[in-house]
């Protein structure tokens, strides 16, 4: 009986030292399996979610919006065992930060290297923020570590495992030893197992229905809670990354739109802005072009009509037999009619002008031109204007200065000037002009005149076209454009003009033009043609061929002609007749209207050209063509002079001199000239 008590004490001894190593090793491997699982489960986790947080608060960051970054944080309640969290910049000071309700934080002073490390009962994970390869902050969690805890709940599990095991074991082994070691050994396979798989969903077998039951039961048990809690950390990692990543994507895509809405609205409301002023300024400028036009088509009318008036009334005079005049009278009303018609041929002019100005046509002849020589020609021209109202005008009295301009517009530009000082002046008043020196190869001319003077709103607009220096329509002669053709010429002469005025006082125009070297001496520099002689060597009138289709103007040739005894005209009305009269008397020139009908006067060149018999015979174009591109093609086709119409008796007879002077000189002596 003893012995066979000590066997099955011995039995049970086994059995339950056995039963207790196997419990010991299988609960201490799954505990320590679990609670190193754990812990890298949390660390893992922390990790993952301090990314996501950094991941989240990148555009925050890049946007300097700390609220966003708040809100981010703010996320993290839904992880309890997050007590703390913080965002670092780039330089390391705190951005943004998030304590758990009831739980006071303390955030470091700066971030630490990137990894996770324990504090007491904390886990405290650093990770930065990257974004493009570039650290952009830090994120900073601090979690409860519950190691402690687990391990004491797991050794507590264990405890009462193992001594309602070893209770029931001790139990059933003295009554079935081999009862009680079956579900010992399922339970150490089972944990053995899990411990090698992983797979917590492993059940130990219930055998019977006694304590080793109840010890798969437990063991099973403990797996469950196990597996739960695992399935609810992933389950739960997961949801926190859905969200998470659904709301980054969110915020970036409505920062976008933002972003966008902007810029859309900026750019559009800046092409409203643009397209609104400029709209007002297109009618303001349509406004003020429509009136300019109305006052000047008005002034046009009484200016066209004020010497068309003088010519038509003194003509009519001259032809009516029902009112005899005298020879005075009769000289005394042709000046006036020839005064009256230069003043309208002006006019038409300074249109013309304006025209081939806006056009852009206007060519300049760019050339050292003596100051000296220009100044003293426009003296001689407005000395007796400024005589007749008892005017002064004062000029330098040697100015050696040379200009690089057009020698014609240059003049053109002065008289302008000048002719305006003397127009708007007050009777016995006077008007000056200097030349100064304004900089390195700069000089200033200015012209000063002690009339009444304008307003600062008349200045503002006085260049504009058909502007007519504040005055009314009829109180001075003139189109109001002789100034804009004035600023337009020194411009393109690389020059530059201003005018200032003081009521009451005056009016001062200064323009700047370039200067070069001085000019050469013109002694030898060619031939000026004589005078010439009244009749040829043997004493016959030089024969002129004038191929003219208008009466009027072929009649008024004829008159100017009788004048000079050393001239004879002979007269063609159409083209083809002009070839036959110039092959039968050879003319020593041929006067040459352009527009002729039917052969038109180049055509007629051309065919003369051709001609041996004709092709040395000088001709003059007379005609009314008178743009610069007329005049040029007339040039280049072979015309010897080019002549414009209304006729200046003086230019039309320098013209004949010089082209007698030119057959009379020696071979290559002489050229055309315009």
């Amino acid at each position: 009986m003893t012995r066979h008590s000590s066997i099955r004490k011995k039995l049970v001894l086994v059995v339950m030292a056995t039963t207790l190593a196997a419990l010991l090793v299988s609960v201490g491997l799954i505990i320590t399996y679990d609670l190193r699982t754990y812990q890298r489960s949390l660390v893992n986790d922390l990790s993952t979610q301090a990314e996501l947080v950094g991941h989240m608060t990148s555009a925050a960051l890049a946007f300097d919006d700390p609220r966003l970054a708040g809100e981010n944080l703010a996320l993290l309640r839904t992880r309890p065992i997050v007590g703390a969290a913080a965002i670092f910049d780039e330089n390391g000071r705190l951005f943004a930060s998030y304590s758990a309700r009831g739980k006071p934080a303390v955030f470091p002073p700066r971030p630490q290297s990137a990894g996770a490390r324990t504090e007491g009962a904390s886990l405290v994970v650093f990770r930065p923020i990257v974004e493009n390869g570039e650290t952009i902050g830090t994120v900073w969690l601090h979690a409860e570590n519950r190691m402690l805890a687990r391990t004491l709940d797991y050794l507590a599990i264990a405890l009462g495992v193992m001594l309602l095991a070893m209770g029931t074991a001790y139990l059933l082994m003295r009554r079935m030893g081999r009862v009680i070691t079956a579900p010992i050994v399922a339970v150490t396979e089972i944990a053995r197992d899990v411990v090698a798989t992983r797979d917590y969903s492993r059940r130990a077998p219930r055998v019977g229905n006694d304590e080793a039951a109840e010890l798969a039961d437990s063991f099973n048990a403990m797996l469950t809670e196990i597996e739960q809690r695992t399935r609810e950390l992933e389950d739960s990692n997961g949801e926190i990354v859905r969200e998470a990543q659904e709301r980054s994507r969110a915020q970036q895509e409505v920062m976008r739109l933002n972003e966008q809405l902007e810029h859309r609205v900026d750019e559009r409301t800046l092409q409203l802005a643009l397209a609104n002023a400029e709209l007002a300024n297109a009618i303001d400028e349509a406004r003020k072009a429509n009136q300019a036009k109305s006052a000047f088509l008005s002034s046009m009318s009484h200016e066209l009509r004020t010497p068309l008036n003088a010519i038509l009334g003194f003509a009519q005079i001259l032809t009516s037999q029902a009112l005899p005049t005298t020879d005075a009278q009769k000289k005394e009303f042709a000046n006036h009619i020839l005064k009256s018609g230069r003043h309208l041929l002006t006019l038409i002019n300074e249109i013309l002008d304006l025209a081939k100005v806006e056009s852009g046509t206007i060519t300049l002849s760019m050339e050292p031109v003596g100051l000296g020589e220009i100044l003293g020609e426009c003296q001689g021209m407005i000395e007796p204007l400024a005589a007749a109202r008892g005017i002064r005008v004062l000029f330098p009295q040697q100015v050696d200065a040379v200009l690089m301009a057009d020698r014609t517009r240059l003049k053109q530009v002065l008289i302008n000037l000048l002719s305006n000082a003397i127009k708007y002046n007050r009777d016995a008043g006077a008007v000056v002009l200097d030349c100064v020196q304004a900089g390195p190869e700069r000089l200033r001319i200015s012209v000063q005149d002690t009339g009444m003077g304008l307003r600062a709103d008349q200045v503002e607009n006085l260049f504009q076209p058909f502007n007519r220096l504040g005055q009314e329509a009829g109180a001075q002669e003139g189109t109001g454009i002789g100034l804009v053709v004035t600023r337009r010429l020194v411009e393109l002469m690389n020059g530059t003009i201003a005018m200032s005025s003081s009521p009451g006082v005056g009016s001062v125009f200064t323009i700047e033009l370039g200067t070069t070297a001085p000019l050469p001496s013109s002694a030898g520099a060619g031939i000026v043609p004589e005078a010439v002689e009244a009749t040829s060597a043997e004493g016959a009138p030089h024969l002129l061929l004038y191929v003219e289709d208008n009466p009027a103007n072929l009649k008024l040739v004829e008159e100017i002609v009788r004048f000079r005894s050393d001239l004879r005209l002979l007269a063609a009305g159409d083209g083809p007749l002009g070839l036959s009269l110039a092959r039968a008397h050879r003319p020593e020139i041929i006067l040459m209207d352009l527009n002729l009908h039917g052969m038109s006067g180049l055509e007629v060149l051309a065919q003369l050209q051709r001609e041996p018999a004709t092709r040395d015979i000088p001709v003059i174009a007379l005609t009314a063509n008178a743009m610069a591109s007329d005049i040029e093609r007339g040039i280049a086709a072979g015309f010897f002079r080019y002549l414009t119409k209304p006729i200046d008796i003086d230019q039309f007879n320098e013209a004949i001199d010089t082209t007698l002077a030119h057959l009379r000189a020696p071979k290559g002596a002489g050229g055309a000239a315009p």
